[in-house]
């Protein structure tokens, strides 16, 4: 027997995007029509909305095979997501999600694999990983203990001797629920008052990236309706040891770094140079939250290439 699709309302849409700050024209129910030669007929599924989805449907999948004690047991902290962005989704189109069977490798380290895909019946929308492992599996490498205390540093600025674009963000529990509900996830799952439970779900603080990067966008006087990007690509590692700690009110400084384009980084198959953003957030004592890296592309070099083939 199939099992029943997902359907996104363009409410779920509003409330997503409001609850994460995210003012892209591209999931505005009235805005969407102001963008040139914009393809997609109608407002579309935020990128970040669909990555939630995939955390509460993995959530419930680990617990069904009792793997969380694996990923517990085993200091495996940090949750990664791996996710390649193939076509837009749009509100009341029903689509599925496909959880491959958990592959557990043991070398060089323990690390649990599931290979994901969201696809409706004539589409697939993306495809990608969920991995845990001990470490981080992107941008492990990048040194941040040298940066001042962000704290006092002004609000969408530059920090100083680094090429860090910060924005500063204040965690909230309703905008989390909130963004749990627009992604069809069950909040109660992760807040309950009565029960004084209250656990931040792994994509919301990385969910305020995409506002970070729009208001470095605007402050370079970027038009967004004549030249729009759409991601390609997420790469996300989530430190769950210091998601742990989150709470209501708590800071988060964002801090996005835009790669030099280049000619050897490009949309797969095609020569379109990708525009590619480091993004990290940080808690109070510069603790790493999570570590994203994500391609974009202009909608435009999409519709050229489209065009030549």
């Amino acid at each position: 027997m199939k099992e029943q699709p997902f359907v996104f309302d363009q409410i779920h849409l509003e409330v997503a995007r409001n609850a994460s700050d995210d003012f892209n024209l591209f999931h505005d129910k009235h805005k969407w029509l102001q963008i040139t030669h914009n393809p997609f007929k109608g407002p579309i599924a935020l990128g970040f909305q669909l990555n939630t989805l995939i955390e509460y449907q993995m959530r419930l999948y680990r617990e069904a095979n009792h793997e969380n004690q694996i990923i517990e047991g085993n200091g495996l902290r940090f949750s990664n997501y791996q996710i390649t962005f193939v076509n837009a989704l749009r509100p009341r189109q029903e689509f599925y999600l496909d959880i491959k069977k958990t592959l557990i490798k043991t070398i060089p380290n323990l690390t649990l694999t599931n290979r994901i895909a969201i696809k409706t019946e004539e589409k697939t929308i993306l495809i990608g990983f969920k991995k845990e492992t001990h470490d981080p599996l992107f941008l492990a490498d990048t040194d941040l203990t040298q940066l001042p205390d962000l704290r006092h540093l002004p609000d969408k600025s530059i920090v100083p001797d680094t090429e860090f674009f910060l924005k500063r963000k204040y965690m909230h529990n309703g905008n989390a629920k909130n963004f749990l509900s627009g992604s069809l996830a069950e909040q109660s799952d992760y807040f309950d008052e009565l029960a004084h439970i209250a656990h931040y779900p792994e994509i919301y603080p990385c969910s305020l990236t995409s506002g970070a990067l729009l208001e470095r966008a605007q402050l370079e006087h970027h038009d967004f309706k004549r030249n729009p990007m759409v991601y390609t690509s997420h790469e996300i590692s989530v430190d769950r040891q210091h998601l742990k700690q989150v709470k209501d009110n708590d800071k988060l400084h964002i801090l996005v770094k835009q790669l030099p384009e280049s000619r050897h980084n490009t949309l797969n198959q095609t020569n379109i140079m990708l525009r590619t953003y480091e993004c990290f957030g940080l808690l109070e004592h510069n603790e790493v939250l999570f570590r994203a890296k994500m391609n974009l592309v202009p909608l435009e070099e999409i519709l050229k290439n489209l065009g030549q083939n």
